[in-house]
């Protein structure tokens, strides 16, 4: 099974990139599913096909999803839910807005992102493609793991200890109502899925991420902001696909200047991601809209090739003994020197790259040592351990 991931920033075309993707395995025979994360769906307007909450026939060995966020909420996120409205209340929030703040930044692409690993566990399709949201949200929402991880092992059992203890004096004591063992039972649950989630997408014999970029400045800064933070959590960057470029066709004085200044930044683009492939689609005349159109859209992209190949195999993390010592390297490319913090706290190695930080467990094997040094290297930053008895 394969699982291919589209991001970008907003508006440079990720949803007919992946609409097309998801048109071309179909037509090559593959069961295929193409997906939403994002609340604001256009699955439906890219295929000028009606898309429900259940995958939704689209052509032969193809369908769609757009998740309805509202109903996988209520369905993995009630009791919380339920149990956070209750204590805004208390504290004299009004109704609408403690329904609002009960519900935290990014749950409705969460709950999306986790019917991956539903799909994948019941082997219902062979490819799913995942139109994602803008790159910020992606970004937040693959983050989502670490957070609740770190939450998991240094608050969760200790706060709920303390809370079964206080709870039969919380009337004498406390003036708001104190969360319930089903509440922590839901977010135990949820950190299960979530962490079983992170496993598949992290899986690059399973999962690759692929970068949609249009050849344009700011576009082009905020993708390599994402490859570098992308790499920072262990996810697996295959390919960049350069969309609406201007064809050579175009020969009109208007757009010389615009072609000319497309053609800077695809070297550039060349020139930063020389280790993915880089795949370019035209602009076209018209919009992409419907089958036929996605359908030309998919050829012009991947020509002969099947979209369901790995196209690169970088490794975005690596742990490798030298002698007494051992080396754990991570990919930041374009990370700047400047922008990385590193410190050690007990058996996790906090890593940040200018405003994105990475909690990351040690495996035993490195755990038991000390952080001797550490050096950015290319585009790897290169972490150092050794015996505190040898070092």
């Amino acid at each position: 099974m394969r699982v291919l991931l589209y991001t970008g920033k907003g508006g440079v075309g990720k949803t007919s990139v992946s609409a097309a993707t998801a048109l071309r395995c179909a037509d090559l025979g593959y069961r295929t599913l193409v997906m939403s994360t994002d609340p604001a769906h256009s699955l439906a307007d890219a295929f000028a096909l009606p898309i429900g909450s259940a995958p939704t026939p689209l052509a032969d060995n193809l369908f769609g999803l757009e998740i309805d966020p509202f109903r996988e909420i209520e369905a993995n996120w009630a009791t919380v839910k339920d149990y956070l409205v209750t204590l805004f209340a208390s504290q004299g929030v009004g109704d609408i807005v403690a329904e609002e703040l009960s519900i935290l930044p990014g749950m409705d692409e969460l709950f999306s992102l986790l019917k991956i690993r539903q799909f994948y566990e019941q082997r219902a399709y062979d490819v799913i493609v995942v139109d994602c949201a803008p790159t910020g949200a992606t970004l937040r929402l693959l983050h989502f793991p670490e957070m609740i991880g770190w939450y998991m092992r240094r608050l969760f059992h200790v706060e709920r200890k303390i809370v079964g203890t206080i709870r039969r004096f919380r009337d004498e004591l406390f003036s708001v109502p104190l969360p319930g063992d089903e509440v922590y039972e839901t977010v135990e649950r949820l950190y299960q899925r979530v962490s079983e989630m992170k496993a598949v997408l992290a899986d690059p014999e399973v999962t690759s991420v692929r970068l949609v970029l249009n050849p344009e400045k700011m576009v082009i800064e905020e993708t390599r902001r994402a490859y570098t933070y992308l790499n920072l959590f262990g996810f697996v960057c295959d390919a960049v696909v350069a969309n609406k470029v201007l064809p050579d066709e175009v020969t009109d004085r208007y757009f010389a200047q615009w072609k000319a200044s497309q053609q800077r930044y695809l070297d550039e683009v060349e020139a930063s991601f020389g280790d993915l492939p880089i795949f370019k689609v035209r602009l076209y005349e018209r919009e992409v809209v419907g089958v036929d159109a996605l359908r030309r859209m998919a050829n012009d992209l991947f020509g002969d090739r099947d979209p369901t190949e790995r196209f690169a195999a970088v490794e975005p993390f690596r742990i490798q003994k030298r002698g007494d010592d051992y080396w754990l390297e991570m990919r930041l490319p374009f990370a700047q020197k400047g922008e990385i913090q590193l410190w050690r706290k007990g058996d996790e190695l906090i890593v940040r790259v200018s405003a994105i930080k990475r909690h990351l467990v040690l495996p035993h094997v490195l755990a038991k040592r000390q952080v001797r040094d550490a050096k950015l290297d290319g585009a790897w930053l290169k972490v150092r351990f050794t015996d505190e008895a040898s070092g």
